[in-house]
């Protein structure tokens, strides 16, 4: 993979940047939050359990945070996983000093320190890779990560795009943990798509689930670089159309961008949409959402509200609304019970310093640093 060029930062774009990198990770955790309790519900039964009148589209449905594993805020895998995933890119830019670049392989090594999480009843202090992420005690629970997710980082070995693991999953596991790539603003779009796709693969096979990781990462990234919504649509469509197999999720972002102007947005705008089960309908969904939002917790609100898995199609929504409009717009009552806040502020605030302070925090002659503790090379 090419080098980056980089990025020459003022103290106003570097605040608006971090805004942004908050934005996006606060609020793919708020739509996780939202729709983790009503994710394996039915349309009917959300209306059933939790009509609200006049809520999401007019239509009903939940409209605020409801208990899930035990407490109202709670997250799922798909937090986790993002969790990780910046703390994958940010131990890619550290080795750089060691002339070692090769962020696909980071960011599998951070998935594989989510996988141990999975398995172990707390933070293993004798391993020295850890960092601060890995000790982090709340994150070792189980939320009902995908099977895919489970078994593609279940060994050591890493996919390819010409062999990757898990050809037949479909599902948006792979898609919710890859809003940070959109991040890396410094990169060419044409550079955080093929990042994303090679992350995708190593337990994502399916051509639908993993060019969908790759549409959805060029579409926050062109936010994220201060672009519309509409414009990142149309990027990540032209980069992903040479991709073998990129006739559904091109079809589906073309069908959101489509039914923006088809009706008063509800859940029967998002059915048409498909059920979110597939990772390209539930980026359709998102983008949809997005898109007709009067703002962010009117956009969550529609993108939890349906058939399918709403705390996926949550997650994405809420990482583009974030990317989009910064942390101030998310709705601070849903933030004050949000699991997990501080994780994700701290790492926020590290991939902002990294990406516009980098060589302020470490450098190839240093060997031992807070820094370094925080994100070993090794």
């Amino acid at each position: 993979m090419s080098t980056p060029s980089g990025a020459v930062w003022g103290r106003a774009e570097q605040q608006d940047f971090r805004s942004r990198v908050r934005g996006a990770l606060l609020g793919g955790g708020l739509g996780d939050a939202l729709g983790a309790g009503v994710a394996t519900l039915t349309l009917d039964e959300i209306r059933a359990a939790h009509g609200v009148p006049g809520g999401a589209g007019g239509g009903g449905g939940v409209g605020d945070l409801v208990p899930a594993y035990g407490r109202r805020g709670a997250v799922t895998a798909n937090t986790q996983l993002t969790l990780f995933t910046v703390d994958g890119l940010i131990r890619a830019q550290v080795r750089r000093d060691l002339g070692a670049w090769h962020p696909p392989t980071d960011v599998h090594r951070a998935h594989l320190r989510w996988a141990a999480t999975q398995r172990d009843w707390g933070p293993d202090l004798r391993r020295k890779d850890n960092g601060w992420l890995a000790q982090e005690e709340w994150l070792y629970v189980r939320r009902d990560p995908t099977i895919s997710c489970l078994t593609g980082f279940g060994d050591q070995v890493m996919g390819t795009l010409d062999q990757p693991k898990n050809p037949i999953a479909q599902d948006a596991g792979a898609l919710v943990r890859s809003a940070p790539f959109g991040l890396l603003v410094g990169w060419e779009p044409q550079l955080v798509c093929q990042l994303a796709l090679e992350c995708a693969v190593q337990t994502h096979g399916s051509p639908g689930a993993f060019i969908s990781a790759g549409a959805y990462a060029v579409i926050v990234h062109e936010i994220a670089r201060g672009g519309t919504l509409e414009a990142g649509v149309e990027r990540a469509c032209v980069l992903i159309a040479p991709r073998t197999g990129h006739e559904p999720v091109t079809a589906a972002l073309r069908q959101a961008l489509d039914l923006v102007r088809q009706g008063v947005p509800g859940p029967e705008q998002i059915a048409a949409l498909g059920d979110g089960r597939t990772a390209e309908s539930a980026l359709a969904v998102a983008v949809y959402c997005a898109l007709v939002a009067e703002d962010v917790r009117q956009g969550l609100r529609l993108a939890v509200n349906h058939d399918g898995p709403s705390a996926a199609t949550g997650t994405l929504c809420g990482s583009i609304l974030g990317a989009m409009h910064g942390e101030t717009a998310l709705p601070p009552a849903w933030l004050a019970e949000l699991e997990g806040r501080p994780t994700l502020l701290e790492i926020a605030d590290d991939f902002a310093m990294e990406m516009t302070q980098g060589p302020a925090l470490h450098s190839p002659d240093v060997t031992e640093s807070g820094w370094l503790t925080r994100y070993p090379r090794g």
